[in-house]
């Protein structure tokens, strides 16, 4: 995520007269989104993309995108590899001879080659890299940000399009939930 509000054009801080939102609730969103953004961007060592790669491939041949999409769902979101260690990694076992590239529709798609199932093969009596301490320990600390995150742009949707009174709604919803969380933590 960017400098700006939630990294997605919501641009720089606003608040005070004429947009409805008092300024510390801006202040209180982006203290928010900074806590979060500290939570969910687990990052995993390079050891762990080559690992996830080679697992996923003995699976089917994909292409990058397709390794991207797989990792975060199988993590449930708590692991996104980026584009900048997933290709060079996949660049990096080509060079081994564990894994080619068949271009088709202006897409590479990625396949083990007998070696490369070998020492994929090797690992499966390893957790997948996914599976991990950390991601799972994050995976409670990923769903609540995450869900905070999508609040917190829902919220400022209503502060950018809504009118006095769909603002004053949406800060009513907002005090009741944060009530309701703290109630959670009270039960037992």
């Amino acid at each position: 995520m960017g400098s700006s509000f939630m990294g997605d054009g919501f641009g720089a801080r606003r608040g005070g007269a004429g947009d409805g939102w008092p300024t510390g609730m801006w202040d209180a969103m982006e203290q928010l989104r900074g806590q979060f953004d500290r939570k969910v961007g687990t990052r995993m060592a390079r050891g762990d993309v080559r690992a996830a790669v080679l697992a996923l491939l003995a699976e089917q041949p994909m292409h990058g995108y397709q390794i991207i999409h797989e990792i975060e769902e199988r993590s449930n979101g708590a692991w996104k590899p980026s584009p900048g260690s997933v290709y060079p990694t996949l660049q990096l076992l080509a060079d081994e001879g564990l894994i080619n590239a068949e271009e088709s529709n202006g897409r590479k798609t990625y396949s083990l080659t007998d070696e490369g199932r070998v020492v994929a093969d090797a690992a499966t009596d390893q957790a997948a890299p996914w599976e991990t301490q950390s991601t799972r320990e994050s995976g409670r600390a990923t769903a609540l940000p995450k869900a905070g995150i999508d609040l917190a742009q829902a919220a400022a949707q209503v502060g950018r399009s809504g009118n006095p009174e769909q603002v004053k709604q949406a800060v009513a919803i907002l005090d009741e939930a944060r009530r309701k969380l703290y109630s959670i933590l009270a039960q037992d």
